[in-house]
């Protein structure tokens, strides 16, 4: 669960979303996130690369993250 402080919004996380922005704040890359994602996600390989930068774009626009 993501909570944007400035609006009390919250933004509820499914797991693999969960595993993106846990290591996002660990301070991995877009791409080291993307190969956590698909180590834990074996089925979901294919995709994980675009899921990691879909968030991260939709987390950069909500005010969630900065970009680097």
């Amino acid at each position: 669960m993501l909570l944007d402080e400035r609006t009390g919004r919250y933004y509820q996380l499914n797991p693999s979303a969960h595993l993106i922005v846990a290591g996002l704040m660990e301070g991995a890359t877009p791409a080291e996130v993307a190969a956590r994602l698909t180590a834990a996600y074996p089925d979901a390989a294919a995709h994980a690369d675009t899921d990691t930068r879909q968030l991260i774009a939709h987390l950069t626009r909500a005010g969630l993250l900065e970009q680097r």
